[in-house]
């Protein structure tokens, strides 16, 4: 059995493995059993000759061939679903860039340079989905995604130590901030010294299941007293409009605070720093995704408003 007589479900099963990270998680996107994804997986790896995926204890990795087919296969899975598209008469995608995005980007980045490039460029269709930094490199890898934005802290360190590394744009890079309510005691001011948020009740919650814990100020000492945990930023704060607790929030969202909040730069202790980027894998562009680029570092520049009233 050589390569070319791999089939394309075995395919689609390599590449949902790579961007999931797991066998389990594959096999619960795609709706099959763990054991017909191992199956498929195994099979890939008969027709190449070698392993697909390196096993590790957190999941699992491609491996050189991994990376070579799923290079391949996002080629060939286009032109299948392409030749499919035209088989049930439905129009053409040539013109669509696959975008995924960290969840508070498309409070205010995501829908301003959408926006945007609907007035510019008609023609560009932009598919997005939002996750965690780490399941979006994974999906960009897999060939899922053309391109993803990324959230960053210092260090700024890259986001996989896979190679090739991917190429980083940075869009903006900003102080994180504090959001409060604006009956508050602490919204009488500018800004919130760092001193002046000990001790005081948080909204936090992971915005994916694979990300870090966010909506307390970092570096604060002690255990943090979180009355309310939510996964959704816009949920966060609303709860802080309600005058439930305060919560973080980057500068790039500050423009979706709802009324009943303000959401302030905070002084003194360490700097606290967010770098957004948009990612892709070190090949050519195709013009669609550059113009989706500018857009997004045009709607950067123009979503970081003065501290709210």
């Amino acid at each position: 059995m050589g390569f070319t007589d791999v089939s394309l479900a075995g395919l689609r099963v390599v590449r949902e493995v790579a961007e999931r990270g797991t066998f389990s998680a594959a096999a619960a996107s795609l709706g099959y059993t763990q054991s017909a994804v191992s199956r498929q997986v195994a099979a890939v790896e008969r027709a190449a000759g070698a392993p697909v995926f390196e096993r590790r204890r957190e999941g699992v990795r491609p491996t050189r061939a991994g990376r070579v087919i799923l290079r391949h296969a996002a080629a060939v899975l286009a032109e299948i679903d392409a030749a499919d598209r035209e088989l049930r008469g439905l129009p053409a995608q040539a013109g669509t860039v696959r975008l995924g995005a960290f969840p508070s980007a498309g409070a205010v980045l995501l829908p301003r340079a959408l926006a945007a490039l609907r007035r510019t460029h008609p023609g560009i269709t932009v598919l997005t989905r939002d996750g965690g930094t780490p399941a979006l490199v994974r999906a960009l890898r897999a060939g899922s995604l053309d391109l993803a934005i990324l959230a960053s802290e210092p260090p700024f360190r890259a986001p996989d130590t896979e190679t090739p590394a991917l190429v980083l744009q940075t869009l903006t890079e900003r102080e994180l901030r504090v959001a409060v309510p604006s009956t508050h005691p602490l919204a009488a001011a500018d800004s919130v010294p760092f001193d002046a948020l000990h001790d005081r009740q948080w909204i936090a919650g992971r915005s994916s299941p694979d990300g870090p814990q966010l909506g307390v100020w970092p570096g604060l000492d002690g255990r943090h007293d979180i009355v309310h945990t939510a996964r959704d930023w816009l949920t966060k704060l609303n709860l802080v409009a309600a005058g439930c607790g305060l919560t973080t929030i980057p500068a790039v969202m500050s423009a979706a605070a709802p009324p009943g909040v303000r959401v302030l730069p905070v002084r003194g202790g360490p700097e606290e720093r967010r770098r957004l980027m948009v990612a892709h894998l070190p090949a050519p562009l195709p013009p669609t995704a550059h113009h989706v680029i500018e857009a997004l570092h045009k709607a950067a520049a123009t979503t970081d408003p003065p501290a709210s009233p």
